[in-house]
């Protein structure tokens, strides 16, 4: 398998409801199909109903939706970087307008730069984080630095 993500895709309650809450995040996307398809810079975020996510890969749906999912954290969270500590903070104010829940505010975090966590209304996790350690390049795209660790 080639080290590549292509397509994330979030299962959610309200096709309606989640494409009104990214694109008051300012995000723009199409609708084909009962899915909803957002450009991220080189990959591809989808809203798709949650139960047909499931059952297409094999699993049952579980509890329903909410800020909160009734089984906990789901084990995954994605990351917006921002070039700023200030853009961390407005980001977080559009995200409460737009109905998201913030679930830790911004601060600097135990590994030592300014973070946020909020979720969506289906109860996706996102961090919204200003690290300077991770610099972005001019089409907005990260490359990972060498951290200096060891390989898997």
């Amino acid at each position: 398998m080639e080290q590549r993500i292509t397509l994330v895709t979030l299962g959610v309650s309200d096709l309606a409801r989640a494409k009104d809450f990214y694109r008051a995040l300012g995000w723009r996307g199409q609708e084909v199909e009962e899915t909803v398809f957002f450009q991220a810079g080189g990959l591809g975020l989808v809203l798709w109903d949650r139960g047909k996510l499931a059952r297409e890969c094999g699993l049952e749906a579980g509890p329903g939706p909410g800020p909160v999912p009734a089984v906990g954290f789901g084990g995954i969270a994605l990351s917006h970087n921002v070039r700023s500590e200030a853009e961390v903070d407005a980001l977080l104010a559009v995200v409460a307008r737009a109905g998201g829940t913030v679930t830790k505010p911004g601060a600097v975090n135990t590994v030592g730069f300014y973070s946020s966590a909020f979720v969506d209304p289906d109860g996706h996790a996102w961090e919204i984080a200003h690290n300077p350690g991770i610099p972005f390049n001019e089409d907005g795209s990260i490359t990972l630095p060498d951290f200096g660790g060891s390989g898997p």
